[in-house]
């Protein structure tokens, strides 16, 4: 008897098997473990699906703010302060890298900043490397009319 045809019944078995297993040939959405995201945000209402994926808890958003940024400050103020509502409530991190980009993660991600100023912790002086922005914190405090 072949070492095969052993594995195929085991012994006391009564139920006759197939002898194989049919698997999903189709991979899916399902079976990802993080999605890098990138959405634009054009005017204030373009946040609810950034909300709604962060609020999933699978997917890194990063924003593209420019649109907003050129059409109107305080409306970008707004979006960027209920982002970052969304973020802590969701024990998520949010923070801007370059002039025009936003990137908020759900809790089992972090974004490393630079040790802040005065903190003790001496920075690295080198070059700065051409593409590559510092990350920088956002504060979202509507300015009084």
């Amino acid at each position: 008897m072949g070492f095969f045809s052993k594995l195929k019944k085991p012994e006391g078995s009564e139920e006759e098997e197939e002898g194989y297993v049919e698997l999903g040939a189709e991979p899916s959405m399902e079976k990802a473990k993080i999605t890098v995201r990138p959405f634009v945000i054009e005017n204030f209402e373009h946040i609810k699906p950034i909300l709604d994926v962060l609020r999933e808890g699978h997917t890194i958003a990063l924003i593209n703010i420019k649109p907003l940024k050129d059409k109107d400050i305080v409306e970008l103020k707004r979006a960027i302060n209920k982002l970052k509502k969304t973020c802590d409530a969701i024990e998520g991190d949010i923070a801007g890298f370059g002039e025009d980009w936003i990137a908020a993660v759900p809790s089992f991600a972090k974004i490393h900043r630079g040790p802040k100023e005065g903190s003790g912790e001496k920075k690295e002086e080198s070059e700065p490397v051409e593409g590559v922005t510092e990350v920088t914190e956002y504060s979202t405090e509507v300015p009084e009319e």
